[in-house]
């Protein structure tokens, strides 16, 4: 699983599956039926104001994350350009990974689109990552787009996340199986991570902020665990491996476009 900025056979369903065992609302998807979802255009709006995920272009988000790997800065940015993938029209996002000394380490652009639900929907990304930093060796290892090789479009926000309603994130068999369940949507950070002064002016009770956490896994890395913490109008603002790693991410600056 790539932090921030989530094994079924190519046209197994997606899964959408509430506590209550019924499917969240999402266009052509069904999570009672075998095959992938198909995306109308139709389904879809222009702006993406989904208020645990708003990607409004301009809205820029930094992090800094450490783990076994040392020190890290990683800048999301919504852009103004967008992609049709699929037949719809997506939202680009321009992610990129720093070491402490500035090298890049991994470049990646992702593709979002919001559907009249209100659901964000994932639907591709071309990642770039070098070794060693700033180097000219890369891989593009995870890259995916929807409708290309057998990948899928998957869900990177339901439009009413309730706890126990668990969802794909992207699919490609055997490169990209992240997925995602609603753990809490009363959370509190961890300990040792708080969030940044600086979003008083998005959240002004900073200090009693409730947040939803999700859980994230993959079968393709099945001893991972990785928590998220999203807050209302502003996205993600940390997140944590709990299982097969230690990388500790934490929002440090959100700015709004």
């Amino acid at each position: 699983m790539r932090s921030s900025l989530a094994g079924l056979a190519a046209a197994a369903a997606l899964v959408l599956v509430s506590c209550g065992g019924q499917p969240s609302k999402a266009p052509h998807a069904d999570a009672t039926k075998t095959d992938a979802p198909s995306l109308d255009p139709g389904d879809f709006v222009a702006q993406i104001d989904n208020p645990w995920l708003p990607l409004r272009p301009g809205n820029t988000w930094v992090y800094r994350s450490t783990s076994e790997d040392g020190v890290q800065r990683n800048v999301v940015t919504v852009l103004a350009a967008t992609r049709v993938v699929d037949g719809v029209t997506a939202t680009g996002v321009h992610d990129v990974v720093m070491d402490s000394r500035g090298r890049i380490v991994e470049d990646t652009h992702d593709w979002f689109a919001q559907d009249t639900h209100g659901n964000v929907w994932y639907l591709g990304e071309d990642t770039s990552e070098y070794d060693p930093p700033g180097g000219k060796t890369f891989s593009k290892e995870g890259s995916w787009e929807a409708g290309v090789d057998g990948a899928v479009a998957g869900i990177a926000m339901l439009a009413n996340p309730r706890v126990g309603d668990g969802y794909r994130m992207e699919y490609l068999a055997g490169h990209a199986e992240d997925r995602a369940t609603v753990r809490d949507l009363d959370a509190s950070l961890p300990a040792g991570l708080h969030l940044p002064i600086s979003l008083r002016s998005v959240l002004p009770n900073l200090d009693n902020v409730s947040l939803l956490r999700t859980e994230d896994t993959t079968p393709l890395e099945p001893d991972l665990v990785e928590n998220k913490w999203y807050a209302e109008g502003v996205g993600v603002v940390a997140e944590k491996t709990v299982a097969g790693g230690d990388e500790v991410v934490q929002l440090i600056r959100f700015t709004r476009g």
